[in-house]
């Protein structure tokens, strides 16, 4: 899988493989991950694609980073320094399997092997119209970050703020969360979270 191209990468391939080297069943992997069985087999079949929040949840069954999903035979434990081209890409090739239009992407860029420092560093890109989505994310780990342009809408629990450019987060992630990008220019975050998530 590792020797595709972003725009031959086969998401509903590689889960089926995900799924088979882990010697689970569609039903046995929907139920660990918690999404009806049908998604599995859908997403498999490329006649669904998942969003980021989708993925990860499945991945959670495995259990699986989007990192190890996307480039499994990428890990550099021991590397310091980064290029923006060096940074793993954990996003855009869901978009490129469903044929999403830019307005609305999110692009999410990893610094280096996350599982290995048990510290995730993303760089965070939301085009208007962007949004983690409807399903809010959850996991056991905490994560902050600093809005370095545009805004953000930050939906944390029952709590909901638009932060702007120099504005930050922290909190549980434990606690129900979205973002969203309700304005009409990009917003960019640098964000972290530990132990990684996605």
């Amino acid at each position: 899988m590792s020797d595709l191209s972003e725009a031959e990468f086969d998401v509903g391939a590689r889960l089926r493989e995900v799924r088979l080297a882990a010697g689970l069943t569609q039903r046995q992997l929907a139920e660990r991950a918690g999404v009806p069985h049908g998604q599995i087999s859908m997403i498999e079949q490329n006649k669904s694609s998942p969003s980021v929040a989708s993925l990860r949840k499945i991945l959670s069954g495995v259990p699986m980073t989007m990192g190890e999903f996307f480039e499994p035979e990428r890990r550099h434990p021991d590397k310091v320094f980064f290029t923006p081209a060096e940074l793993l890409d954990l996003t855009s090739r869901l978009y490129k399997a469903e044929g999403i239009e830019p307005r609305g992407r999110m692009t999410l860029r990893q610094v280096g092997d996350a599982r290995a420092h048990n510290l995730q560093i993303l760089h965070e890109h939301y085009e208007p119209g962007a949004d983690t989505g409807e399903t809010m994310l959850e996991h056991v780990a905490h994560e902050g970050g600093i809005v370095i342009a545009g805004e953000i809408e930050i939906t944390v629990g029952d709590r909901r703020q638009i932060l702007k450019a120099g504005d930050a987060y922290l909190f549980d992630s434990r606690l129900p969360h979205r973002f969203r990008n309700v304005s009409d220019r990009p917003a960019e975050v640098i964000s972290a979270c530990s132990p990684p998530y996605l």
